[in-house]
């Protein structure tokens, strides 16, 4: 399974960052190889809007099945739901630990966004 997780930095022991349309980078790891795919997400960083849109497009393109995240905005949860991609919010430590977390079960799927938009 490939999961998508806000990062901070490039790497597997770099923190889960927050934010995800504006997060620095997007990492997907392959749940059982842990193999990295790393999304420079610099585009969006500055957006003015839509970062939550564009970054949802990006998670999707690399088949993402998973985002785990912090906090995940109405229009991004909305796209994200509409390519079928469950959402775990409140993600925290580093991407390593929250991938971990995930396959041992401790990490549940939002229903909702859980901040309002241009957060």
């Amino acid at each position: 399974m490939k999961i998508a997780v806000t990062s901070k930095g490039p790497d597997l022991d770099d923190q889960v960052d927050p934010r995800f349309g504006r997060a620095a980078y997007i990492l997907v790891v392959n749940s059982q190889t842990f193999d990295v795919d790393v999304l420079d997400n610099k585009e969006n960083v500055n957006a003015l809007k839509g970062a939550g849109i564009q970054a949802a497009g990006m998670v999707s393109d690399k088949g993402a099945e998973v985002l785990i995240t912090g906090f995940c905005g109405p229009n991004a949860f909305k796209t994200l739901n509409a390519a079928k991609i469950k959402v775990a919010s409140d993600a925290k430590g580093t991407v390593r630990d929250a991938v971990e977390s995930f396959i041992q079960g401790k990490l549940t799927f939002s229903d909702q966004a859980n901040v309002e938009g241009q957060w």
